[in-house]
């Protein structure tokens, strides 16, 4: 709105003072009175609150993320095996394109899931668990290998980390995709310095949005 003193000063003018709109101005004029709350409750009826507004969520498709043999998967309390649920619960349904789960640890059972036939069906290298990402999940649709690391403290997916994993999955033949995931933004903010080009990150707390870490490439591998 205009300021009423200068109506012809720039929107991003240093003397430009605030003003209220006149709804608003008449809204607080009927506080303390007893037409407040009745006024108040069609004030805001028609309006979206700003909590409103942030606290929406794209509307997007979920397919359900297969675990052969696996009607549910008991992880050990903590943060870092809530956000490798989450990851199985909310990011493969979303853009797994319909990812089946081979591997996934948990930080008191390294061997909470594998499926060791299916990962050497692909001649995956190595399955040492202390190798491994904290999740593998394989799309057929897409013929896409998601290597998924979840961090709450260490170990995001960096230059080197991903060379490692490029190495250990090589011999598939799959288009690979890397992901690494947090369970909020003050999360990453501490590792962002360190994540590698060509991978995609996700969080938690806003699951159906990515954060990709090249800018003319969506969701997807990145071959040479």
């Amino acid at each position: 709105m205009n300021s009423a003193s200068n109506p012809n000063a720039n929107t991003n003018d240093g003397t430009r003072p605030y003003a209220l709109s006149s709804d608003v101005a008449a809204q607080i004029k009927l506080f303390g009175t007893v037409n407040w709350d009745k006024s108040l409750k069609e004030f805001n009826s028609k309006r979206i609150l700003l909590n409103q507004k942030l606290a929406k969520q794209r509307e997007l498709a979920k397919v359900s993320v297969k675990i052969e043999g696996y009607a549910e998967l008991k992880f050990s309390p903590g943060a870092h095996n809530l956000l490798q649920k989450s990851i199985i619960e909310e990011f493969l349904p979303i853009y797994g394109y319909g990812a089946e789960v081979l591997y996934v640890g948990d930080t008191t059972n390294k061997s909470l899931f594998v499926n060791e036939q299916k990962l050497r069906e692909l001649n995956f290298g190595k399955l040492a668990h202390d190798e491994l990402p904290d999740v593998v999940a394989y799309s057929a649709t897409k013929s896409w290998l998601f290597l998924i690391e979840a961090v709450t403290t260490a170990n995001p997916v960096t230059e080197i980390r991903k060379s490692k994993l490029e190495e250990m999955a090589k011999h598939t033949g799959k288009a690979m995709v890397y992901v690494t995931a947090f369970p909020d933004r003050p999360t990453f903010r501490k590792h962002v310095k360190d994540i590698a080009w060509e991978t995609e990150v996700w969080i938690a707390d806003t699951p159906t949005h990515l954060i990709h870490f090249n800018g003319d490439k969506f969701m997807g591998p990145y071959n040479e």
